[in-house]
């Protein structure tokens, strides 16, 4: 082996140095160029949907407020940006004179139809076709094409169908044994108590007046929707159009005939309340007292006669007169127009609302009878473990409900009409010519209510003619 030299050994040296040097620059300028580069800026980090808060109003009872909070409840833990409060008052008219007034502006409500017509003219609603269409609601499915026709107006759906409750007639079992009758010859209804007639409805109310237990046989409310069951199943109307009415039509034909056979139970001193008894108690309480035999109501009645220890009770259809005829207690779910912002969250809570779950458990309390078809057949609705027996009668009494039309004050016309009405049952002497007249003072008073001056002919000012031109008719030569 050849011996290193000194000037090989001092070479290798030479490059190994420089090499480190190379390295080290290297590192130093891509340590400098890391350091001196610009820090790219984080992307913002997405932002939460802001949490929609939705006002429910409603009214009745506390334990159906309960259930409707307790619907309510399950939504808001379901739902991840929307929370919905509900606010409550213990009756319909409480609520609507807040609504009217301007005191509350809630996202959604319920709505008796008789105020559907003044809340369309207010602009207080948010027509729901199109936000319903979208959500796939199928209302033709699932409610019937009546309950939807009475929310329906402009061509559009302005609020959801959510209770349909016939008047049917509660009766007292201990007073109407209709078993006890037919073994009298009495007449009596079928055994599936699905209709009855006049006839049998006196024979009842007759059956149940026993002087010596100081108990009377039926009261009905001395008033116009009292007496509308029984002038609709007689062939009769109640108005003189059933969409654009003037007046009554209570003196016109068939209703004269209707209510001269009516009254002949209604207003017998032997099977009904007197006056007297009537300043002490209501018809209602008489009832529960087990001291009357049938009283005239909704479904909303039948939790409260549960409540009453030893009343045991049942139901039927109002009495047929020739048709099978009733009115109907009808509840609707709005959305406020305040709530357009919120529209698309206040529909997805709607049908929420009237899915057959939630619809479901506002019935088993035992108030509300659902427009929801499926649900009104279910047991969350029918409950057979429970007074009445027959609560079928409520469900297949909702196919004879007749629509009554749209008022714009229905308040101001009871107000109108009801001394004159009360009197159909209590003025002494009301022979035929005494009742025809009668009715024709009370159709000429509701007149001054529904009759709208604007339809009045006016006099033309350029000829004195008394006819008014046609729209037609050109005004100009």
């Amino acid at each position: 082996m050849t011996a290193e030299t000194s000037d090989e050994r001092g070479l290798g040296r030479a490059t190994i140095g420089v090499v480190a040097v190379v390295v080290v620059a290297v590192l130093a300028a891509m340590l400098y160029l890391s350091e001196t580069r610009e820090t790219p800026v984080a992307a913002p980090a997405p932002t939460e949907p802001e949490v929609v808060r939705l006002d429910f109003a409603v009214y009745g009872p506390q334990a159906e407020i309960d259930a409707y909070e307790k619907v309510v409840e399950e939504y808001n833990q379901a739902s991840e940006y929307v929370d919905v409060t509900v606010e409550s008052w213990p009756d319909a008219e409480s609520m609507l004179a807040d609504l009217k007034a301007g005191a509350v502006s809630p996202d959604l409500y319920l709505l008796p139809r008789s105020a559907l017509k003044d809340t369309i003219d207010n602009e207080r609603n948010i027509e729901l076709l199109d936000l319903l269409d979208a959500r796939g609601i199928s209302l033709g499915d699932d409610f019937s094409r009546d309950s939807v026709a009475a929310y329906s107006y402009d061509d559009d759906l302005q609020c959801m169908p959510y209770a349909t409750s016939p008047m049917v007639m509660y009766y007292n079992t201990d007073l109407i044994d209709f078993d006890r009758m037919a073994a009298r010859g009495l007449p009596v209804p079928n055994e599936e108590r699905s209709a009855w007639t006049l006839d049998m409805f006196r024979a009842a109310a007759e059956f149940a007046s026993r002087p010596r237990k100081g108990s009377r046989g039926v009261y009905i409310d001395p008033t116009l929707e009292g007496i509308s069951p029984f002038v609709l199943s007689g062939g009769g109307s109640v108005y003189d159009d059933p969409v654009s009415p003037t007046s009554l039509a209570l003196s016109e034909g068939d209703s004269v005939d209707a209510l001269t056979r009516t009254l002949e139970v209604l207003r017998d001193p032997q099977l009904t309340l007197t006056s007297q008894q009537l300043d002490r108690r209501s018809g209602l309480e008489w009832f529960e007292q087990g001291k009357v035999g049938m009283i005239a109501g909704y479904r909303d009645l039948t939790p409260q006669l549960r409540d009453v220890d030893g009343l045991r009770f049942d139901v039927m259809p109002m009495p047929n007169l020739g048709t099978t005829a009733t009115v109907g207690n009808l509840t609707g779910v709005c959305i406020g127009a305040g709530a357009a912002g919120n529209a698309g969250e206040a529909a997805d809570f709607l049908v929420h609302l009237v899915s057959d779950e939630a619809v479901s458990e506002i019935s088993e309390v035992g108030y509300l009878q659902p427009t929801n078809v499926k649900v009104s057949y279910s047991e969350a609705f029918q409950q057979s473990d429970q007074q009445p027996e027959h609560s079928e009668v409520f469900t297949s009494a909702v196919r004879a409900i007749q629509l009554m039309p749209l008022l714009d004050d229905p308040d101001a016309l009871e107000s109108v009409v009801a001394p004159q009405i009360r009197q159909l049952f209590s003025k002494p002497v009301l022979g035929p010519e005494e009742l025809t007249e009668l009715l024709g003072s009370i159709d000429a008073a509701s007149a001054e209510v529904l009759a709208d001056p604007a339809d009045e002919e006016t006099e033309d000012p350029s000829d004195g003619a008394s006819e008014t031109a046609s729209p037609s008719e050109d005004a100009t030569d």
